[in-house]
């Protein structure tokens, strides 16, 4: 498949608003809506495009305390990292979960209510973990930047 100037021109329109009517955006390619619904079908088809999500607002949800969180495995061995991978994935709170380099082995972003809420968590959730060596917790303060759009 042939990746060009106009497919990344598309994918950064959906990304703003997935919502679009192909005709909106053969408007704003100078496309048909043929065209451009041919071009999605493809992008989708080839892994370009993974799904389509809504961007829920977290404080109307009252799901708005959010934490960076540090841990650091017993030990390295395949057994551990495969069971707290499974176990971590299981969790709700958990919208993110990353295998790092450096001095802890993953960075989980953990979204609650509150912070009795993530103390609850951390005690009935994620320590539950056999496999958890320590754990090192930051509270976000505010929100600077968000987004899930990749620029081309």
């Amino acid at each position: 498949m042939i990746f060009d100037a106009t497919d990344k021109k598309l994918l950064e329109f959906i990304q703003q608003d997935s919502k679009q009517t192909n005709k909106e955006l053969s408007n704003k390619l100078g496309l048909s809506v043929t065209a451009v619904y041919e071009r999605i079908k493809k992008l989708e088809k080839e892994g370009y495009i993974n799904g389509y999500i809504a961007i829920v607002n977290k404080k109307k949800v009252e799901r708005d305390f959010v934490v960076f969180c540090h841990v650091k495995l017993l030990q390295h061995t395949q057994e551990f990292v495969k069971r707290f991978e499974k176990e971590v994935t299981s969790i709700n709170e958990v919208l993110e979960c990353y295998h790092l380099s450096g001095d802890y082995d993953y960075l989980l972003k953990i979204i609650v209510k509150d912070m009795a809420e993530y103390r609850e968590f951390m005690v009935n959730k994620l320590t539950n973990i056999n496999h958890i060596g320590s754990t090192h917790s930051m509270f976000v303060i505010s929100e600077v930047k968000y987004t899930n759009a990749i620029s081309f």
